[in-house]
């Protein structure tokens, strides 16, 4: 609600209150009236036509009912204070003090003008003024107070004369419109003269702009080219990035912003002024040894920076600290020996205070190698340069303000590929250390032109302590000494000298570099994309035929093939397969036992052997009552028993369920993937482990009668005489196939003379002989095959001998039992067999076979990320093939639809120009162009 509006409404509720008053007490109100509307002044900006009658008090005052002819009553206005606001900035210098008036009525009038539509671009435009006049006041400093005594330059005095000029004519406007305020008609309303008050402010803002060469209008147009602008650069850097994910082909790849220039030339300055925030590596020798690929994106909806590393999945990364460490030690990494490598780093930062760039940073040009550096870096270093800054890239060459452009190595380079200069930058850093004029000549320079022109910049970072801190954002603390430099010297005045100076000036030219060199490969990129896109369709029809495949279906379909095949195992591998496995395992423990206390009869030295006291002949007529016989017999049993039959029994069926484990896996399509293995591997283990103690702590208690009593009937010794004479047999087999062995190794004729020589001593026919010593015809080695050769020939005779005593009578009852050790130790083993195999089966295989497939999902189901999914379907090659051309396929799909829209976007934007230059307005900006 307007002021008018309110001052009205409060007259007329004053009126009608007093109305209802003593005419006593209305005449004095009357005369305060009539006292104050003489003086009331509006000075044009609020106009109230007061009666004559009401003046002269000729009309009783109950007879005023018209609001125009009430005396409006308001607070003071933002347009009644401008000139005397204008007033007090004069003793400013007059170029910052206009541009802050300009600034103030422009915003005043947009905001009356366009409503709560643009107040957006309306704040803009105050921090921009207020900002603008603020550095300026800082970099004059204490100049400022004594300005007045000082000798005026000719552009100052003019400037100021101009500044006079528009004030006065606003001061005269106002007086005059203030005075028409006062002698306006009865019938004019104060609305009828609001344009003319805004035509006041608008010349106010005019004679202002006139003087610093300011337009509203102008940045208004600016700032929305800026918003088009990122929104077509955003889009064209989304596509890049696709294509970099398809690979990186020189038909696919979009422009990107080249950095080059020498060492200590000021490259990672502009950077960091462009990004805001110190991140490049720094160091006293050479530190940049990659491409730094680096893409910026304007957030404006968010207030965090961050930066990314997307082939490193580090995450996002607020601290730029952070990411300077990083950047330094990926380009460490590079051994000194390669000096430079051509693998980029490839770096992402999001903030609402970049503008959407594709930027990449180059080792900077050396002259002369150092002694701790390569001869070949400098070539080096011009090859990894020269392969970046091919078409269609755009070239930023920064060279020093202090170094002759006639040896700038940046501009050289650029003009072997560029020399026309069509699509190089020049930035000249270090403006500050040279003279104003020297500065704006090296801008102009005429010698190397380059059609995008130079660009004048002033990046060196305050100190710490000084005005500004490291913790300030670095565009702002540059922009501060830009503005207090370049504002102190004519020559560097915006649109009058042809030189462009400023980072803000240079990220706005990136942007329309990069955007118009973009918009030119749009074409051509698209037709490649096409291309590409029927290439990669016809050979995924011809090879895969069309048949989608992601990684997630592939790994569930080789978990139900797994799963299938294991289902498969289970029904093969039960209660008589664990029985047969402990049997085989108890049978060699028997033959090892019988072996130590029966059959042995190792051959320890070359000496002559000892008569034995109870020769293994002499088993087959033992007596009932002889002890030796009967405690041989017993130990041998014992022995078996106590040899720890439950942690045995339950290694064993473990050790056979994790080699079944491995072969399953390597009938299944598992084979080809380590990940894949090593989580049912592991799944395996961890059953079998958890089940391990308790499983066998269950056996060897089950088995602990057996350990104190064994009784045998006539069934079971029946079996086991059967299963021992098999065994012997076996055993036999075995002595003879290992003595063959061994008379293939040395020869028949050398082992035999040998063993003849070995038997000798035995017998005592020959001279016994020290451990390490040679005989004469026969060294060490060739005598100890011999002991080897009689030891397993004496082994087989034993075995015959005693297959024949289990064939006897003697061993057909279980009467016999200690005549014959090897039935009755066959016992033994079957008992302990049938009784651990219930256990087992019920604690440790049913267990397995229950848990094994819910750790597998585990492992490899719903709990895996997408990338561990992406990285599992990547280990098989026919598959990794299958996944990328598909991925390619897609990618290509959407990066081609987004190229059809931006393209759409783009002649859309080229038919608004044309509209716009026939006169005719239309689009989103078209109110204000």
């Amino acid at each position: 609600m307007s002021g008018r509006l309110l001052a009205s409404r409060a007259a007329s509720s004053m009126l009608r209150s007093h109305a209802r008053l003593p005419t006593t007490t209305l005449r004095p109100l009357q005369r305060a009236y009539t006292v104050l509307a003489p003086h009331t002044n509006a000075a044009g900006l609020l106009r109230h036509h007061i009666s004559p009658r009401l003046r002269h008090d000729t009309i009783p005052f109950q007879r005023f009912r018209s609001i125009t002819q009430v005396p409006a009553v308001r607070l003071i206005s933002f347009q009644r204070a401008l000139p005397n606001l204008f007033l007090k900035f004069v003793r400013i210098p007059a170029a910052f003090g206009g541009a802050t008036i300009a600034g103030l009525a422009y915003v005043n009038y947009k905001v009356h003008e366009a409503g709560n539509w643009t107040m957006g671009i309306i704040n803009d435009g105050k921090e921009m003024a207020s900002g603008f006049f603020s550095q300026g006041k800082d970099a004059i400093g204490g100049v400022m107070g004594s300005i007045e005594g000082m000798e005026k330059p000719d552009w100052f005095a003019n400037m100021q004369n101009k500044v006079n000029s528009a004030v006065a004519g606003i001061k005269s406007k106002a007086e005059s419109s203030g005075s028409d305020g006062n002698s306006g008609g009865e019938g004019k309303r104060p609305e009828d003269d609001e344009p003319k008050g805004k035509k006041v402010v608008a010349q106010a803002a005019a004679a202002a702009g006139a003087v610093l060469g300011y337009s509203g209008s102008e940045d208004d147009k600016q700032s929305a080219r800026d918003d088009q602008m990122m929104v077509l650069t955003r889009k064209m850097i989304e596509i890049r990035t696709i294509l970099q994910k398809v690979g990186q082909t020189g038909a696919l790849t979009l422009p990107s912003i080249v950095v080059i220039g020498s060492q200590s030339s000021g490259k990672s300055s502009v950077l960091e002024a462009i990004v805001g925030h110190e991140f490049l590596p720094k160091g006293a020798n050479m530190v940049t040894r990659r491409p730094i690929e680096l893409t910026l994106v304007n957030t404006p909806e968010s207030n965090v920076e961050y930066g990314e590393f997307p082939t490193l999945n580090l995450g996002k990364i607020t601290d730029f600290s952070h990411i300077q460490r990083t950047l330094t030690d990926l380009n460490l990494a590079v051994p000194e020996r390669d000096c430079v490598s051509d693998d980029p780093i490839r770096l992402t930062i999001y903030s609402k205070n970049v503008p959407d760039l594709s930027l990449i940073d180059l080792p900077g040009y050396i002259q002369i190698s150092a002694l701790d550096q390569p001869e070949e870096l400098k070539a080096k270093i011009f090859q990894l340069c020269d392969k970046y800054i091919q078409p269609p890239n755009v070239i930023l060459a920064v060279s020093a303000a202090d170094v002759d452009l006639a040896n700038s190595t940046a501009l050289r380079a650029s003009r072997r590929v560029d020399p026309r200069g069509e699509r190089t930058i020049g930035v000249i850093t270090k403006m500050d250390l040279v003279e104003p004029d020297r500065g704006a000549t090296i801008l102009r320079d005429k010698n190397y032109p380059l059609r995008l022109g130079y660009v004048g910049v002033v990046c060196k970072l305050p100190q710490s302590g000084g005005l500004f801190s490291r913790q300030v954002n670095v565009l702002s603390a540059i922009t501060k000494n830009e503005n207090a430099y370049f504002g102190q010297h004519q020559q560097f005045a915006p649109g009058e000298n042809g030189v462009t100076v400023g980072t803000f000036s240079l990220r706005r030219k990136l942007m329309e570099v990069l955007e118009a060199t973009m918009a030119q490969s749009l074409q051509g990129t698209s037709d490649a994309i096409h291309q590409e896109l029927e290439e990669a369709s016809y050979e995924f029809k011809v090879q895969y035929n069309d048949r989608p495949l992601t990684a997630e279906t592939y790994l569930a379909e080789s978990l139900d093939s797994f799963k299938h095949s294991f289902k498969e195992f289970t029904e093969l591998f039960g209660r008589p397969q664990v029985r047969m496995l402990l049997k085989q395992e108890l049978d060699q423990r028997v033959l090892d036992i019988l072996a130590q206390r029966y059959w042995n009869k190792p051959i320890s030295d070359l000496k002559k052997a000892r008569p034995e006291d109870h020769p293994l002949t002499e088993l087959s007529k033992v007596e009932p009552e002889e002890l030796y016989w009967h405690r041989k017999l017993d130990g041998s049993s014992s022995a078996l028993t106590k040899l720890g039959i439950g942690r045995l029994a339950t290694n064993v069926v473990a050790n056979s369920l994790s080699t079944q484990m491995d072969q399953l896996i390597e009938t299944s399509t598992f084979r080809n993937h380590p990940f894949a293995k090593k989580a049912i591997q592991d799944s395996t283990n961890q059953i079998l482990n958890e089940r391990f103690y308790a499983t066998s702590d269950q056996v060897e208690n089950c088995i602990k009668p057996y350990k104190f009593e064994i009784e045998v009937d006539d069934r079971e010794w029946m079996h086991s005489r059967d299963n021992a004479q098999r065994l012997l047999k076996d055993e036999l087999k075995a002595c003879e196939d290992a003595y063959k062995k061994l008379r293939d190794q040395i020869g028949a004729k050398k082992l035999s003379s040998a063993m003849a020589f070995v038997d000798k001593i035995r017998n005592g026919k020959a001279p016994e002989m020290q451990e390490g010593t040679e005989a004469l015809g026969f060294s060490q080695a060739m005598l100890e095959k011999g002991r080897e050769g009689i030891f397993l020939r004496d082994r087989a005779d034993i075995i015959k001998m005693r297959m024949l005593a289990v064939k006897s009578k003697g061993c057909a009852t279980k009467e016999g039992k200690y005549s014959c050790p090897e039935i009755f130790m066959d016992v033994v083993a079957e008992k302990l067999t049938s009784t651990a195999v219930l256990f087992l089966n019920v604690e440790l295989l049913s267990e397995f076979y229950y848990n094994f497939p819910r750790e597998l999902d585990h492992r490899l189901g719903r709990h895996l990320s997408q990338a561990q999914i992406e990285a599992f379907a990547r280990e098989d090659p026919k598959i990794r093939k299958h996944v990328d051309l598909q991925q390619r396929k897609q990618l290509l799909e959407l990066a081609l639809q987004k190229m059809d829209s931006l393209m759409a976007l783009e002649k859309s934007k080229k038919s608004a120009s044309e509209e716009s230059s026939n006169g005719r307005t239309g689009g989103r900006w078209g109110g204000f162009f």
